[in-house]
């Protein structure tokens, strides 16, 4: 008997604050499996923050947290010039100020997922990406489990993770067109942000290991173990509705990631 497809659906949010609403969560977790939440830097709140992981544990989604740049105007989008130091604490607080919330609601942290500018930051430089995994493994310590880190499949993040003895779990996007390089397309280039049916198809190309349109024509291959849908995008929930009904039509079991899937 051949081994089960299993992928896992992930998306970013609980990136409100105050009284401001990002993206709809609560119809947003009917179709994924494991949430990446804003831990208040580049979004969220303290009172954001429980109350997602509040609706996580309703609908027995994952919980991670997203620990972005502190730069709330830009959505932590925009680059910033800061040391590797600064880095790996500003992650550390982020990611034990959701442990704290999580913890006292009973729920467990699963994952790890950078935000934004900090994602890519690490993605390309080194020194942030050894900055982050730092701060993910000594995190895992604090919180007496090992957590997963959420990294792109090539580049420099998923390499410190597997340095620092974290799990890491391959990470592709539904949502978004992909640039020749595996890069994710500038979100001003035309087309950038795909359609739900556009994101449903790309997604279940990358689970099957298929190859994708880039932007220029040409097409690649994306190794993932989980794929993302963008919560902050126009349509995200029916793109999400989409992409896991696709997925799970083809066969494929969509659940939460385990400490068992591939490391980089």
């Amino acid at each position: 008997m051949g081994r089960e497809k299993r992928i896992d659906l992930n998306c970013d949010m609980g990136e409100g604050f105050g009284i401001y609403r990002i993206g709809d969560d609560e119809t947003l977790l009917r179709h994924v499996t494991s949430a990446n939440i804003a831990c208040g830097f580049h979004a969220g709140d303290p009172t954001v923050m429980r109350r997602t992981v509040l609706l996580c544990l309703e609908h027995g989604t994952a919980v991670g947290a997203h620990p972005g740049l502190p730069d709330l105007v830009g959505f932590g989008r925009r680059h910033m010039a800061i040391p590797a130091e600064e880095i790996r604490d500003l992650v550390l607080y982020q990611i034990g100020a959701l442990h704290a919330i999580a913890a006292a609601e009973g729920v467990r942290l699963a994952h790890v997922k950078p935000h934004g500018a900090l994602y890519h930051m690490a993605n390309r430089d080194r020194t942030a990406a050894e900055a982050v995994a730092e701060a993910v493994a000594r995190a895992s310590d604090a919180c007496g489990h090992p957590l997963l880190l959420v990294a792109p499949p090539e580049g420099e993040l998923s390499g410190a993770g597997v340095r620092h003895g974290l799990s890491v779990l391959r990470e592709a996007f539904a949502d978004r067109l992909y640039a020749r390089d595996g890069s994710l397309a500038p979100r001003g280039t035309p087309g950038s942000v795909l359609s739900a049916e556009e994101a449903a198809d790309q997604a279940l190309a990358i689970a099957m290991g298929e190859a994708v349109s880039a932007s220029d024509g040409s097409h690649i291959r994306i190794a993932a173990d989980t794929i993302c849908v963008h919560g902050d995008s126009p349509g995200a929930a029916r793109a999400a509705e989409a992409i896991r009904r696709k997925l799970e039509q083809a066969g494929f079991a969509v659940c939460p990631a385990s400490h068992d899937a591939p490391a980089g």
